[in-house]
């Protein structure tokens, strides 16, 4: 199991490139990253979570149409700033919101559930990526159009100017947070993790903590000796990548 030393290693070597911020300067991403989880099918914990956060979107959803919820509106717009259609492309919040009328969310295992429940609950995307399947530095930044995406059928290459999250290895999750690739993703029995919350304007930085702060807690559930690194990510942090 890693140390903490080990997990801060990682998110501090996190970089989102400048061009990125050019299209939303006001965008925040939390890491954060995580081992000792213990694997689970989904559970008491993981179902109360999701009940949970499909209360909240259906209250939601009760007063607004899915497309005009702030947090929805904000990600629709910034992914036609870099040429992705939002009707064909969606972000991962307004993916999962648009399943609540349609039979609510899905049942995948208890990592899964805890992140997705979190994310609606909270209102941004959230993902996650298996760490003892990444290599490297996590990046955001404007695709080449050379960087491979694994999917379950195999190689894909994103847009040019696309915003993806790509490790030393390729793609991990295209258009922002619209879809991570086959290579990372976390299954049931995935022990360590790295977990990015974005978030755009409105949303405060201790929004977007206490977010993070909720998910830890939910892992911790059942569970002894999870270690954990975190790092809050803005403008300020912009390299050359």
């Amino acid at each position: 199991m890693r140390s903490v030393t080990e997990l801060q290693k990682i998110v501090d070597s996190a970089v989102i490139a400048r061009n990125v911020f050019d299209l939303r300067p006001d965008y925040l991403a939390l890491l954060i990253a995580v081992d000792g989880i213990t694997p689970s099918p989904s559970d008491s914990t993981s179902e109360s979570l999701l009940q949970s956060a499909e209360a909240a979107a259906k209250d939601r959803l009760s007063t607004t149409v899915v497309t005009e919820i702030p947090a929805v509106k904000a990600w629709r717009d910034t992914y036609k700033s870099f040429g992705a259609k939002p009707k064909k492309y969606q972000s991962s919040i307004e993916a999962l919101t648009r399943r609540i009328p349609n039979g609510g969310l899905p049942r995948v295992n208890r990592l899964t559930d805890i992140y997705n429940g979190i994310s609606v609950l909270h209102n941004l995307p959230l993902g996650g990526e298996n760490l003892d399947a990444y290599t490297g530095t996590p990046k955001l930044i404007r695709a080449s159009g050379t960087e491979e995406f694994e999917t379950k059928t195999g190689i894909e290459h994103p847009d040019v100017g696309e915003v993806v999250w790509c490790d030393d290895a390729g793609v991990t999750c295209r258009n922002w947070n619209w879809r991570q690739c086959v290579r990372t993703q976390l299954k049931e029995e995935t022990t360590s993790a790295l977990f990015i919350l974005d978030a755009l304007a409105p949303m405060k930085r201790e929004d977007v903590e206490k977010a993070g702060e909720e998910l830890v807690e939910a892992l911790q559930e059942g569970g002894e000796g999870l270690v954990v690194a975190k790092r809050v990510l803005g403008k300020e942090d912009a390299g050359d990548v």
